[in-house]
């Protein structure tokens, strides 16, 4: 039997092609992309009554239609006031929690994960996370929804399994490193967190990478960049901590005119992506910043391109 079907179908030749654009290369093999700034988000957004689901939205700034950090990541603080309950979710392939303060569980797929102040998890595709806390709670969330956003996709199946350090596991581990580096020029104390299901990326996701990084007393790490944007999450901070961010180094590796954001524990900033930025504690006291990064997406595509300014 012969199928008509097709045959019996409208042409759509002339209506398609009126879609079509031309550029000269020239004019738009570098088209102007909205900036990715330096934003600040102060502790202050979690630190309310009521609670509350806050997004740390640049949307606007982005030139999106949907909310984002980035252009690939959406940060959230989460508050959730004593003895209540706060439920989240996203159409998001990986989704990453770090308890800011409090006491809790979460309900995950039908599994129950207890949760305390400086405790670390990450999640992959999955349905509302019912978050319940025992005692005044706040979350700093990242997931990377506007990448789905962007792709018209929703992730259906899981890329790699649940993931759980605990304060006192990432405390010890970051110790080790630190012991390791004494006495040693190395540019980073700090633990990458990984998963085995990401062997080739070495990354926390697929999509995502985060790093548990110690700025001691009195020290300086040098500038470095980066083509992942980096949400940066200041976990330990006194006056006189913060980095300096700029796009060009001097002939001394030092930044040219750079915008400085201070950390305040408790708050975030942006480091958007390219730009140099080094680490400075200024301060009698150690200091830790978590940054979470698109850098497993980047890593994957091999286009993460890290530098250090006059080498490792």
């Amino acid at each position: 039997m012969t199928d008509t079907t097709s045959d019996s179908a409208p042409t759509c030749n002339e209506e398609w092609e009126k879609q079509g654009l031309f550029f000269e290369y020239g004019s738009a093999a570098n088209p102007r992309m909205p900036k990715i700034g330096i934003d600040v988000f102060p502790p202050s957004m979690h630190h309310i009554a009521e609670s509350q689901i806050i997004p740390l939205e640049l949307s606007q700034k982005l030139e999106t239609s949907h909310p984002a950090t980035g252009p690939n990541l959406l940060a959230h603080f989460v508050h959730i006031a004593a003895g209540e309950e706060l439920p989240t979710s996203c159409h998001a392939s990986s989704q990453v929690f770090y308890v800011i303060r409090g006491a809790g569980f979460s309900v995950v797929d039908g599994k129950k994960l207890s949760w305390k102040t400086g405790d670390f998890f990450a999640l992959p595709v999955t349905g509302e996370i019912r978050h319940r806390a025992s005692e005044d709670s706040a979350f700093y969330w990242v997931n990377d929804q506007p990448l789905m956003d962007f792709l018209g996709a929703k992730p259906t199946s899981p890329r790699f399994r649940p993931l759980y350090f605990s304060r006192e596991l990432l405390t010890s581990e970051l110790e080790k490193v630190r012991k390791e580096n004494e006495g040693k020029d190395k540019n980073r104390n700090g633990i990458l967190l990984a998963n085995p299901d990401c062997p080739q990326t070495k990354t926390l996701t697929h999509s995502m990478w985060s790093l548990y990084n110690l700025l001691p007393a009195k020290s300086k790490q040098k500038a470095h960049r980066h083509n992942s944007i980096a949400l940066d999450f200041a976990v330990k901070a006194t006056e006189g901590v913060y980095t300096l961010i700029g796009r060009d180094l001097d002939a001394d590796g030092n930044i040219i005119d750079p915008v400085r954001a201070n950390w305040v524990a408790g708050g975030a900033f942006v480091t958007p992506p390219g730009w140099w930025h080094s680490h400075h504690n200024e301060s009698d006291e150690d200091a830790i910043v978590l940054p979470v990064q698109d850098a497993g997406l980047h890593t994957y595509m091999q286009t993460l391109d890290i530098q250090f300014a006059h080498g490792y």
